[in-house]
């Protein structure tokens, strides 16, 4: 009630633009690379506002990579533990005011915790989006411009109607009522590697190996984000895949991923055992990461946030899909070989279903044959194709 009576009394006067400006997007690292055509709209069309973002703390090294806003203007949430979460979500509130945040742009597709934060804030314009008659969408009502989402564009595309809709008029029902971005609005920053940070990769990558300096190098990363692991390309696929690779002397493979993932780089490693494949799993940074990138050819990847970040690089990526659909979540690239099966059940997860799903056998992943992949990336390697 009370956010109606607001509502009501706020209805019909004039929209100041906007000043500060807070982004959210809390756990979704590869979102933060599909915003960033977004982030640059909003200061193209006001360039005096400040920009602000909020993410959960586990992932705020993406901001650095992406170098979006200062590193003062980063605002996170430590979620390790209770104690912590709490702690952090009061101190953001407190900032919020402090800073006087007036405008809100919840990134956030179902997340209800996005929502009140977003609304505790005190900005008075808060734009996100609405279920409307998209009951897997509901993330509470308090939003000033209730965007409707169109699973049609791809993912990029709707976060930029966040940002366009600050302009459109007030009432609409829904707001969205403008045209998508076109594609050749989708410009994302290039990151670059120094040569000292490229030599820096190339030392660590060939430490136990010299001869791996000459090599053409595929980095392959075989894991997923655990909330969605029905993404996954089977692991055995992945371990033959390598095998055959490096069945050809001048190919060298690096296996990429967190310190969690451990286990299944061990059993490609094991399964391979070759001295041209380097396991770099839990033992780079995400800056390292973009620079691996920047040295290697191709990267072989799961639907994730590495193949988002390789976007910002020349290196050629090769990004399987099922579960989801490349036509939302394809990298920012043109270098990108999407893998896809086109299955009639594919994509099951979607921001319809809070990106949850029954399956418990990704055959739409599974028919995707380990001799289509290799021929793909021995083509793209003979072409010679990243862009250095």
């Amino acid at each position: 009630m009370v956010r109606k009576a607001a509502a009501l009394v706020s209805a019909g006067r004039p929209t100041a633009p906007p000043r500060n400006v807070l982004f959210i997007e809390l756990a979704e690292m590869g979102t933060t690379v599909l915003a960033a055509p977004a982030v640059q709209q909003l200061r193209a069309r006001y360039p005096d506002c400040k920009v602000f973002f909020l993410l959960f703390k586990h992932i705020d090294a993406s901001m650095r990579v992406l170098d979006i806003t200062p590193d003062e203007q980063v605002l996170t949430i430590d979620v390790s533990n209770l104690a912590s979460f709490t702690r952090d979500s009061l101190k953001v509130l407190r900032q919020c005011h402090q800073l006087r945040i007036d405008t809100v742009i919840n990134l956030e597709m179902f997340a209800r915790f996005s929502s009140i934060l977003s609304y505790l804030s005190g900005a008075r314009t808060r734009v996100g989006f609405h279920a409307f008659t998209q009951p897997g969408l509901y993330c509470g009502n308090l939003l000033t411009h209730r965007v409707l989402y169109n699973p049609h564009l791809h993912t990029w595309q709707s976060l930029r109607a966040l940002v366009d809709a600050l302009d459109e008029p007030p009432g609409d029902v829904p707001f969205g009522k403008i045209a998508a971005a076109p594609d050749r609005d989708c410009v994302v920053a290039a990151v670059t590697s120094s040569d000292s940070e490229r030599a820096a990769m190339w030392n660590l990558v060939a430490a136990s190996n010299p001869g791996l300096r000459n090599k053409r190098l595929v980095v392959v990363n075989p894991n997923a984000s655990k909330l969605i692991e029905i993404r996954k390309w089977p692991l055995p696929r992945y371990a033959e895949l390598v095998e055959r690779l490096l069945a050809d002397p001048a190919n060298a493979c690096v296996l990429t991923g967190i310190a969690s993932e451990h286990e299944d780089a061990q059993f490609i490693v094991d399964r391979v055992k070759n001295d041209r494949l380097v396991n770099l799993v839990g033992k780079t940074s995400l800056r390292q990461l973009i620079d691996l990138f920047n040295i290697a050819d191709v990267l072989v990847s799961n639907d994730s946030g590495p193949a988002h970040f390789a976007a910002l690089t020349g290196i050629h990526i090769v990004v399987f899909f099922g579960p989801e659909t490349p036509v939302l979540y394809r990298p920012l690239s043109p270098r990108v070989t999407t893998m896809y099966s086109h299955y009639a059940c594919s994509p099951c997860v979607s921001a319809y279903n809070q990106r949850k799903s029954a399956c418990t056998d990704n055959r739409c992943l599974q028919v995707i044959g380990v001799d289509e992949v290799h021929q793909t990336v021995v083509d793209i390697l003979n072409r010679g194709a990243k862009a250095r």
